[in-house]
């Protein structure tokens, strides 16, 4: 059964290919550059695509059991200090991500046997900022730009459901990693004694290990029930001063010094919104099909992925 990744070059996308690929799934990874895709995990293979059409790759949608869409700009830029959001950034944030759903979506269209579901990325940021409500698939979009900008990815692939093609965005929490994103960016005070929460610290913080990202979303590319939104994020969301402190517990450093609001404004502007606002948001949809995550909590999250017992 053939299973395309797009954007599965990127941290959950290797992950998510080398769990299918493991389990006998034939797993196809699109590339813009096939020949640089390298270190791909063993049974994976790379395809050329542009980024925004089915030239090319179309064709092996057609029987495929699913495409999972993750392709996307990088909000933060991939960089520290994350890159600004200007005009021209926010233009390239929303054309990668619309340009790939329209690639999808005009696959799914020219395939003769349809494949059986879509997965398609969206984030938590999905609901904007409301963190004092604890938030479910059932609540509805907030008004920001991060939320906007989800509300416009969904559907970019939407239309697909019209086909008799099972449609599921998964709206993701902050995947943790020591070595990629906003994990790897909060180890570096804390080793430094100088670690604390952002901002007020009252600020949700809806967080989910990778090994249940990527269970997750193999769960739903299997479960033929799930279809719709479904919140990708551990089942005990926390605030942010809350998340530091477990963090401080994990690596036996103080949770004391807060970054300023202000002072995150002043350095990253707009991007701040990212880490300033938050949101406490439940799985719900998952749970209710029978998910189990395996690191249900922050502290045995953090202990498996920074190695402490």
């Amino acid at each position: 059964m053939r299973v395309i990744i797009t954007g599965g070059a990127g941290f959950i996308g290797r992950k998510l290919a080398a769990d299918l690929a493991a389990s006998g799934y034939e797993v196809i990874v699109l590339s813009r550059n096939p020949a640089r895709a390298t270190g791909l995990p063993a049974g994976v293979r790379a395809e050329q695509w542009d980024g925004r059409t089915a030239a090319g790759w179309g064709p092996l949608a057609d029987g495929a059991l699913a495409i999972v869409n993750l392709a996307g700009e990088n909000l933060s830029g991939g960089s520290f200090p994350p890159a600004r959001w200007t005009p021209e950034r926010k233009a390239l944030i929303r054309s990668s991500r619309l340009d790939a759903g329209a690639a999808v979506l005009a696959a799914v269209n020219a395939a003769t046997t349809k494949p059986r579901v879509v997965i398609q990325a969206s984030g938590i940021g999905h609901y904007g900022s409301r963190s004092d409500k604890l938030l479910t698939e059932a609540d509805g979009a907030g008004d920001d730009y991060l939320a906007r900008l989800t509300v416009e990815w969904e559907a970019s692939t939407a239309a697909v459901a019209q086909q008799g093609v099972r449609h599921v965005a998964i709206r993701t929490g902050v995947v943790l990693s020591p070595n990629e994103g906003a994990l790897k960016q909060l180890l570096l005070p804390f080793k430094l004694f100088a670690g604390g929460p952002m901002g007020s610290g009252r600020q949700g913080f809806s967080w989910i290990h990778p090994a249940d990202e990527v269970g997750a979303i193999r769960f739903l590319i299997e479960n033929e029930q799930a279809s719709g939104p479904f919140n990708l994020c551990a089942p005990e969301p926390l605030a942010n001063a809350e998340f530091a402190q477990v963090l401080g517990k994990v690596v036996g450093r103080p949770s004391w010094l807060p970054v300023p609001g202000f002072a995150l404004k002043l350095a990253l502007g707009e991007v701040a919104s990212m880490v300033l606002d938050g949101q406490r948001a439940l799985p719900k949809k998952l749970s209710d099909l029978g998910f189990r995550f395996r690191f249900p909590d922050a502290e045995s999250a953090l202990r498996n992925l920074l190695g402490k017992k």
